[in-house]
C-alpha cells in the first residue's frame, strides 16, 4: 500500500485540505473530511487528528475508527503512542503498533487490526498540541515521503486550528494551539523595574497567511535566492579582512557556512516548497522540527549544534523576506523584547528608548545583557523556562524585575494592579529625584558617598539624574564586547574622553579588561576551560598577553591628558600581580613622556578586591595601591564556593551572613590602618539593607547601578551609622545563615526608610 510517492503527493494533498477549507461547512464536518482525505490519498486504512484538550490527547476526528471514539477517546499526556509522540515532538513510524512497548488499547475505537502506525506533532511557536495519525492493517513502515507530506497537513492544520479557521468546534477552544489564556511565569530578576506592554519577538515567526503557494516554482526561486544570500553574505565574512575575526568566531562562520552548504537541509526546505508550501513556510516548520528536538535534547554537543540550525533557520527568513522588500520590523511604543537569548550588541541595537521590558528563556544575572539592561534602565526577567513555547507576538506582558515575575495576557484586574505599582514607582522615582543634589549624610553626621556603576559611555550622562557624585566603576569590556573587531586605539581613547569629559570634576574609576570566564570576544580564540570562573580571565590574560593592556593602559592615558586618572585591576589575586600590572602603566607613563604627550595630572592606581587571597593581603598593598575597591560579585562567589550564575546554588548564600560581614569588616580595617582608601562596588552595594549594613561596617564609599542610588541614600538620610553599627556588631559572632530578618526588624523599629 503506498502514500504519495513524491511531492505531486504531497500537493495535491495540500491542495484538497484548502479546497476543504475554502468551501466552508460545520468545523467537524470540515475536519471529518480532512481525515477521509489523507486516508484516500496516502492509501490508508486509518486517519485521526488528536488534539491536546486540558491535560488530555483527544480524538477529534477519525476515518477508519469507529465514529462514536470521537470526543470519547481520550489518553492522558504520555499514554499510548500518541503521548509519546506528543511528548518526543517527533514522527513514529513502526510497523507493528500492538507489539510496542507504549502501545495502549482502547477498544472503543475498534483498532484491533491496525498493525502500521505513523504519528507526527502538530506544532505551532515550539507548542506541541496534537498529533496526526495514520494506521495500516498490513505491517510496513512508511516511507520518508509519505511522513514528509503527513508532517506538512500536520503544519497546516496546526496554523489553521490557531488561525481560528475551523470556527466554532465543541471543545477546540480549549486546544491551546495558540497561546491564549493568562499565564504566570516565575523567573529571576535580572535587571530592576515594572514594564507593562506588547510582546515582541526577537525572532518573529514567518508570515503564514500565505502557507499554501498558488505557484511552487516561484516559491523555489524566492528560496534559492534567499538560499545564496546567506551563503554569500556568510562567505564575504569569512573572506574579508583576515584580521577582523579570528578564532571562535571564525569557527561559528565556519561552521554556519558548512551547515548553509548542507544538501540534506536545502532538500528539506525545497521538499516543502514543491509539496506546495510557501517558502516562508517550508522554512518555518523546518525551524520547528529543530526547535522541538532542541527542546528535547540534554546533550550539550547536540544543544548546541540545534542552536546553530535554528539560528541558521531565522537568517534564511530574514533573508526571505529582504528578497521581497518587506519591511524591517517596526516596535510598538510599548515593546517588550522576548527572546531565548540575547546578546549586548543585540540589545543595544534595539535601544533603550524602544524598549519598556526584556524576558529571556534563559540568560543569567551577569549575562551582559543583563548589565547592559541595568544600564540602559530596562527591566528585565530571565530564566524562564518554556517562555517561547507560551508567547505570541503582540501579546500584552508584564515584566516584573522586582520579584523575577512575567505575566503573559493577564486579565484586566491584574494588570490594573501592576499600574498601580507603576504609579508608585513614578512617585518613589519622583521622590529620589528631589534627594538627587542631596549629600548622603547620616542622622549622626557620617558622609557616604555614592557612586555610579558604569559600563556605557551613555552611563556618564545619567551621573545627574541619578545623583551619583562620580563612577566608581566603568568596566571597560562592553566596548570590546559589543564590537566585531578589536576597537583601535582612537576609539579606545575617544571613549575614555567622552567619559571623563561628561563627569566633569567628578572622580571616574576604570578597571581594566576583565575578560575571560562567560566574557568571551568574538575576535579572540578561547580554548575550553573545565571551570572558565577560576581559569585565564582578567588581570591574568592581561599579564601573559601585556600587548592588549599596554595597548588600552595607553588610550587611558591619553584620554585622561591633564586630567586625574583612576585605574584598577581586576581579579588580581597576589601582591605580585599587582605589582607586575602597575609596572605596565608606569611603562606605559614614561611611553608618553619620551614623545612628549601631554599626562594625566593625577594617576592613582588600585586593585579589586574579588579573591579571598587578596582580601587576606591588603596589609601587603601598603605604599603600592592608593586604592581598593571590593567587588562583592565575585569575592562572595569564591568565598561562598557558589558559582553566582547558577541559579541552582547562587541564592544559597547571603551576604548579610555573619561571616561574610566579619571578613567585610577585617578588609576595611586592614585598609584603614594601611591608608588605602576603600570603597564596595558590587551589586549588592546599591541595595538600601546591604549597604546599611555596610555603612554600619564603617565603609563610606559605595559604587552601584544607577536605579540604587535613590534608595541607598533615602534610607542613609534617615539612618544613624553609629547605631547601625551598634546593633550589628553582637550579631557578627552569631551562629545564624543571615541576620538579614533581625536587621530589617530593627531597621524598621528605628524608623529607617528602607
Amino acid at each position: 500500500m503506498a502514500g504519495p510517492a513524491n511531492v505531486g503527493g504531497s500537493r495535491i494533498l495540500l491542495r484538497k485540505l484548502r479546497e476543504i477549507m475554502e468551501t466552508g461547512g460545520a468545523a467537524q464536518e470540515r475536519l471529518d473530511r480532512l481525515v477521509h482525505m489523507v486516508a484516500s490519498t496516502m492509501v490508508a486504512d486509518v486517519c485521526s487528528i488528536y488534539l491536546t484538550r486540558g491535560a488530555v490527547h483527544e480524538l477529534f476526528a477519525t476515518e477508519g475508527l469507529k465514529s462514536e471514539a470521537v470526543h470519547r477517546t481520550r489518553l492522558k499526556h504520555g499514554e499510548g503512542l500518541v503521548g509519546l509522540v506528543a511528548e518526543t515532538a517527533q514522527p513514529l513510524n513502526i510497523a507493528d503498533a500492538p507489539h510496542h512497548e507504549r502501545f495502549s488499547y482502547r477498544p472503543e475505537t475498534g483498532e484491533d487490526p491496525y498493525n502500521a502506525f505513523l504519528g507526527v506533532p502538530i506544532v505551532r511557536s515550539e507548542r506541541t498540541f496534537g498529533v496526526l495519525v495514520v494506521q495500516n492493517r498490513a505491517s510496513r513502515v512508511y516511507g520518508d515521503d509519505e511522513v514528509e507530506a503527513l508532517q506538512t497537513i500536520a503544519m497546516v492544520l496546526a496554523e489553521m486550528v490557531a488561525s481560528g479557521a475551523f470556527g466554532d468546534l465543541s471543545g477546540l477552544a480549549e486546544v491551546e494551539a495558540r497561546a491564549s489564556r493568562p499565564e504566570f511565569l516565575q523567573g529571576r530578576a535580572f535587571s530592576d523595574g515594572l514594564a507593562i506592554g506588547t510582546v515582541v519577538l526577537h525572532e518573529p515567526h514567518a508570515p503564514l497567511g500565505r502557507v499554501i503557494a498558488d505557484d511552487p516554482v516561484r516559491e523555489e526561486e524566492r528560496l534559492n535566492a534567499a538560499l545564496l544570500q546567506v551563503r554569500k553574505t556568510l562567505e564575504e565574512m569569512l573572506e574579508g579582512d583576515p584580521g577582523r575575526i579570528s578564532g571562535v568566531s571564525r569557527e561559528v562562520l565556519e561552521m554556519f557556512l558548512m551547515l548553509a552548504n548542507d544538501p540534506s537541509w536545502e532538500t528539506k526546505l525545497k521538499h516543502g516548497v514543491r509539496a506546495g508550501l510557501s517558502a516562508d513556510a517550508a522554512v518555518e516548520r523546518v525551524r520547528g522540527e529543530h526547535r522541538a528536538k532542541f527542546n528535547n535534547t540534554r546533550d550539550p554537543y547536540l544543544r548546541e549544534r540545534l542552536h546553530d540550525l535554528e539560528d541558521l533557520d531565522n537568517r534564511l527568513l530574514r533573508a526571505l523576506a529582504g528578497v521581497d522588500g518587506a519591511p524591517a520590523q517596526e516596535l510598538p511604543a510599548d515593546a517588550v523584547l522576548v527572546a531565548r537569548e540575547l546578546g549586548p550588541a543585540e540589545l543595544l541595537d534595539y535601544g533603550a528608548e524602544r524598549l519598556k521590558g526584556l524576558a529571556l528563556e534563559e540568560g543569567g544575572a551577569t549575562a551582559h545583557a543583563a548589565i547592559v539592561a541595568r544600564a540602559l534602565g530596562i527591566p528585565m526577567v530571565g530564566l524562564l523556562p518554556g517562555l517561547l513555547s507560551r508567547v505570541e507576538a503582540g501579546d500584552a506582558i508584564v515584566v516584573d524585575g522586582e520579584r523575577g515575575e512575567v505575566r503573559l495576557r493577564p486579565e484586566d484586574a491584574v494588570t490594573a494592579a501592576y499600574r498601580q505599582r507603576l504609579e508608585l514607582r513614578t512617585a518613589r522615582a519622583a521622590e529620589f529625584a528631589r534627594l538627587k543634589d542631596t549629600p548622603a549624610v547620616t542622622r549622626d553626621g557620617a558622609r557616604v558617598a555614592l557612586l555610579l556603576n558604569a559600563g556605557l559611555a551613555l552611563d556618564a550622562h545619567h551621573l545627574d539624574d541619578a545623583g551619583a557624585e562620580g563612577i566608581g566603576l566603568f568596566r571597560t569590556e562592553f566596548q570590546f564586547m559589543v564590537s566585531e573587531t578589536l576597537p583601535r586605539l582612537e576609539s579606545q581613547t575617544l571613549l575614555y574622553r567622552d567619559v571623563l569629559e561628561t563627569a566633569g570634576e567628578r572622580p571616574v574609576t576604570f578597571r581594566t579588561l576583565d575578560l575571560g570566564g562567560d566574557k568571551v570576544l568574538p575576535y579572540v580564540t578561547a580554548e575550553r576551560e573545565e571551570n572558565p570562573a577560576l581559569g585565564w580571565r582578567a588581570v591574568r590574560i592581561g599579564l601573559d598577553r601585556p600587548a592588549l593592556l599596554r595597548y588600552q593602559l595607553r588610550a587611558l592615558i591619553s584620554a585622561a591628558a591633564g586630567r586625574r586618572l583612576r585605574v584598577m585591576f581586576p581579579l588580581v589575586t597576589m601582591v605580585s600581580e599587582f605589582d607586575a600590572a602597575r609596572a605596565l602603566v608606569d611603562r606605559e607613563l614614561e611611553w608618553a613622556r619620551v614623545r612628549n604627550h601631554q599626562l594625566p595630572a593625577h594617576v592613582e592606581i588600585g586593585v579589586m578586591v574579588e579573591a579571598p587571597a587578596l582580601a587576606f593581603s591588603i596589609p601587603d598593598l601598603k605604599g603600592k595601591a592608593d586604592f581598593i575597591s571590593i567587588g562583592t560579585n565575585d569575592l562572595m562567589q569564591y568565598f561562598f564556593a557558589a558559582d553566582r550564575g547558577n541559579a541552582r546554588v547562587s541564592d544559597r548564600y547571603d551576604i548579610l551572613s555573619p561571616p561574610a560581614l566579619r571578613l567585610l569588616k577585617r578588609v576595611r580595617e586592614n585598609a584603614d590602618a594601611a591608608s588605602i582608601q576603600v570603597s564596595i562596588c558590587g551589586e549588592a552595594a546599591g541595595k538600601p539593607l546591604e549597604a546599611l549594613a555596610f555603612v554600619a561596617l564603617g565603609y563610606r564609599r559605595l559604587s552601584m547601578p544607577a536605579s540604587g542610588i535613590g534608595p541607598v541614600k533615602r534610607l542613609l538620610l534617615s539612618a544613624d551609622a553609629s547605631a547601625a553599627g551598634a546593633v550589628l556588631q553582637p550579631m557578627l559572632s552569631s551562629g545564624v545563615s543571615s541576620i538579614r530578618g533581625e536587621l530589617t526588624s530593627i531597621a524598621a523599629k528605628q524608623g529607617w526608610a528602607l
